[in-house]
């Protein structure tokens, strides 16, 4: 084997982290020690709980090199509550996101990132709510309470409406907008493109450093608007992420699996892809037409 194309792995929370240029090994090596290590663990469990994750999170984007390009910050009310739904790419999202919004944040999280060593400790002591979105109606109650709590810290949740990092395709579930409408709280959408790039896991271990990622704020959504503009706003989201010279991540199936029994929906506009979903799930050849496209939403003035 060539030696140089030999990767180089570390055992972190959640799998295996390989970096492909072994110049970059004691950078990550580094970005362990600090980030990771029980002295700075110790030290983070002192701190406020919201102050204690942005420090992570800046701490997290200078190890790696990220470059987050922000744009609409203007849109952003710090003295508000929001519910905050972003594109989904991966779990680089979360850090980009403490990061680059002047907000306190609570994520909405896979109970299977609840089990994860280090990271599921952070997840109960920050008090974020941990769901199952097979769950459905459970799921749902579950986030409901999460919120009220939430709201009356005067933070806000931050709920990723595609529900799985795996790709631009996949379709927006209702949860986050009739939450939005329930609870009384504006949305606040957010188009994230480039983040996958830093790390694509589970579907590949490597770590990549000196990534540009995306951030664009768009103009809140007022709650009794949350619920009937939510197709719109989807289609107005990704019309933006697929236009951003950082592009965002795709399905392809034939290179990322199927992923049967996870919860997840291609948007209709993705007809094909939908198509080849719909019909492996059904065991049924053929499909029917997409809808026709509703407008966008100008949310970028």
């Amino acid at each position: 084997m060539n030696p140089r194309a030999r990767k180089t792995y570390f055992t972190l929370p959640g799998g295996r982290f390989a970096v492909a240029n072994r110049a970059q090994v004691p950078r990550l090596a580094v970005a362990a020690a600090s980030l990771l290590g029980p002295q700075a663990r110790r030290r983070l469990r002192t701190m406020e709980p919201r102050q204690a994750e942005r420090l992570w999170a800046e701490a997290v984007i200078a190890r790696l090199g990220v470059m987050i390009e922000v744009s609409g910050l203007a849109h952003v009310d710090p003295a508000e509550s929001y519910v905050v739904t972003p594109l989904h790419e991966g779990f680089a999202d979360v850090p980009t996101l403490l990061a680059g919004l002047p907000l306190p944040l609570r994520f909405v999280a896979r109970a299977e990132l609840a089990s994860w060593p280090i990271l599921g400790d952070g997840l109960k002591s920050g008090d974020h709510p941990i769901v199952t979105p097979e769950g459905g109606a459970t799921a749902y109650r579950t986030m409901r309470r999460a919120a009220k709590h939430t709201f009356a810290a005067r933070e806000s949740l931050v709920v990723f409406p595609q529900g799985t990092i795996l790709g631009i395709e996949a379709g927006f579930t209702r949860g986050a907008f009739h939450l939005a409408a329930a609870a009384g709280r504006p949305v606040l959408p957010i188009v994230i493109t480039g983040t996958h790039r830093v790390w694509e896991h589970p579907f590949s271990p490597l770590v990549r450093f000196d990534q540009s990622v995306s951030l664009q704020v768009l103009r809140p959504i007022a709650p009794h608007e949350a619920v009937e503009t939510r197709r719109m706003l989807e289609r107005t989201m990704k019309r933006l992420a697929l236009s951003n010279p950082i592009p965002p991540r795709r399905f392809v199936p034939a290179r990322d699996g199927w992923w049967d029994g996870y919860r997840f929906t291609i948007d209709s506009d993705f007809a094909e892809l939908s198509e080849q979903v719909t019909n492996r799930r059904r065991g049924l050849r053929g499909g029917c037409d997409a809808p026709p496209p509703s407008p966008a939403l100008d949310l970028t003035a």
